[in-house]
């Protein structure tokens, strides 16, 4: 076992066996193991005044489940890169689409056609991300409209009030939750994964506003709140992932 080294950014690198581990000291009571998309990379958020003997410890007690994670992103398929072109394969709600681009005079336009294809009407001259940029616009309205009907129904439920539920490309999460702040965050690439998924995030959110880690408390409430999230986690995370490099 190597000893921790630090990078340039000032991350503690510890290698045990063939797994590396990033290592981030931060003013947290806790230890937060995590096993990232898209590569399997480890990272392992721990108090500032962890010793080695506990980091390796709590590194080794779980390296079977760090190479099952890591297994499981390396088999998990993904979709090539968006380059915005007819037939090209896109997701809308767990279901696939083949892109119809259309020529527009007028307002730019997305639709979900019963055809399986997935309509894009933009002037001639618009360029492929402009195209990306106007589909990422439909899929974060798509999710607002989602959000209307299923934030009143669960934060009356659970007895919480967020200050904020926005929604941006992330990388390395679902979603995210300040508890401070009350500010929720989605990840954009839902709107391309069946509804239940959704519903799933915005709840294990919500619920980190009742209790910050995850602990029995917090599994015990999604037990109570939403009896399903086990398999709805693991539907999520068998899909597809995002072309570019961003479980939970």
């Amino acid at each position: 076992m190597a000893s921790p080294k630090s990078n340039r950014n000032a991350v503690e690198l510890i290698q045990i066996g063939d797994v590396e581990v990033e290592i981030h000291r931060r003013n947290i009571k806790n230890i937060h193991l995590s096993v990232l998309p898209p590569n399997g990379r480890v990272r392992l958020a721990i108090p500032s005044t962890t010793t080695e003997q506990k980091i390796r410890l709590a590194i080794i007690n779980k390296l079977s489940w760090i190479k099952k994670q890591q297994a499981d992103f390396k088999g998990q398929e993904r979709q090539s890169v968006r380059e915005m072109v007819n037939g090209e394969c896109h997701y809308l709600w767990g279901k696939k689409y083949r892109l119809e681009l259309t020529h527009s005079d007028g307002k730019h336009r997305v639709l979900a056609k019963g055809n399986g294809k997935l309509e894009l009407a933009t002037a001639h001259n618009t360029t492929a991300d402009n195209k990306l940029k106007l589909l990422n616009r439909y899929y974060r309205n798509e999710i607002q409209g989602s959000l209307a009907k299923l934030l009143p129904y669960w934060q009356h439920k659970l007895n919480v009030e967020a200050n904020s539920v926005n929604i941006k490309k992330m990388k390395t999460k679902w979603g995210s939750c300040n508890i401070q702040a009350k500010r929720v965050w989605l990840n954009l690439e839902l709107a391309k994964k069946p509804p239940e998924c959704l519903e799933y995030i915005l709840v294990h959110e919500l619920i980190h506003l009742l209790e910050r880690h995850h602990n029995q408390r917090f599994r015990s409430l999604m037990d109570k709140h939403l009896p399903n999230w086990r398999e709805r986690r693991d539907l999520l995370n068998s899909l597809p992932l995002a072309y570019e490099d961003w479980s939970y």
